[in-house]
């Protein structure tokens, strides 16, 4: 944290201990004041996203940026966006996603509705690419496969509702959808501007989903949450894998990030499938869960 630097010369020893207090006071009123669930994540994960806030708002210790917090409702909100993870890509890991493809091919030739959540999907690029794999594979009955994208993050859901991307000079959507042969059919290009058609569109739907406080779900086939564990505290790691684990159904798949692991405690509750892409199915025993209203329409995706 900003303030590690204590005893050096000429700076009082003390600093860094108040330094450490008050980064602990302004996680707490995260927590308390705005519903964030700072104490599930990694404190270094934390400070660099709140260092980031406070190069931008130009405060200089903790102090200062916590007292501007205070002040600020759209600070506020800007820290609270921060701290979500919006870390994505259309078809991130193209190996991974040839996993998937196996994956949804096997569930499409056994299931009359194929139900998939795409937890902690921050700007829906995720979902659309599971629609656009669905709609794409001549194996795979995309009128059958239904997407739910959730996130905390208010604002990262807008977009993926609207489904319109605006490209950077450090983001390279062509490449990113090159996955597919010919990605065009599905996404309208308009120089940086790349919009999701309506077609895949369709079949995704988005809500807010806190993984960390929320209930699980109930009935899907195929869980992917990448890339998220990796922030979280090790001792939350569990209680969210368990809400997974009750969102599938028995002999349903979850994708996890390819540096994540399924800790000790859980590895009863799934069997590996593709160890090198994090690919697992659901055991009959260990975490409860099971069958659901398979309707895509169904409560239990609400």
């Amino acid at each position: 944290m900003i303030g590690d630097g204590a005893g050096d010369a000429g700076t009082d020893p003390d600093d860094g201990d108040r330094d450490d207090e008050v980064f602990a006071d302004l996680l707490a009123f995260v927590e308390d004041e705005l519903s964030f669930a700072t104490s599930h994540y990694n404190d270094s994960y934390l400070d660099r996203r709140i260092s980031s806030r406070m190069r931008r708002t130009r405060n200089e210790t903790y102090q200062e940026y916590f007292e501007h917090l205070r002040a600020d409702a759209d600070e506020q909100e800007a820290l609270l966006e921060a701290m979500s993870i919006n870390v994505t890509g259309f078809f991130r890991n193209p190996d991974v996603w040839s996993g998937i493809r196996t994956v949804l091919r096997k569930l499409s030739a056994k299931e009359t509705t194929v139900r998939v959540w795409s937890a902690a999907c921050a700007d829906g690029r995720e979902p659309y690419s599971l629609a656009m794999l669905a709609r794409d594979d001549p194996k795979i009955d995309e009128s059958s496969v239904y997407v739910l994208g959730t996130d905390i993050s208010t604002p990262a859901l807008e977009t993926a509702r609207n489904g319109v991307y605006e490209e950077s000079r450090t983001v390279d959507f062509d490449e990113q959808l090159s996955f597919l042969d010919d990605y065009r059919r599905y996404v309208d290009v308009d120089g940086r501007t790349y919009r999701i058609s309506d077609e895949i569109k369709r079949n995704v739907r988005f809500q807010r989903h806190d993984l960390i406080n929320d209930d699980p779900k109930s009935g899907f086939d195929l869980v992917t949450c990448r890339n998220l564990f990796i922030y979280i505290d090790n001792a939350y790691k569990r209680p969210m894998l368990e809400t997974i684990a009750r969102s599938l159904r028995t002999d349903g798949y979850l994708v996890i990030g390819k540096a994540e692991t399924i800790p000790p405690s859980l590895q009863s509750a799934f069997a590996v499938r593709e160890a090198r892409l994090r690919i697992y199915q659901r055991e009959g025993r260990g975490t409860g869960g099971g069958a659901a209203d398979r309707r895509p329409n169904s409560n239990s995706t609400s």
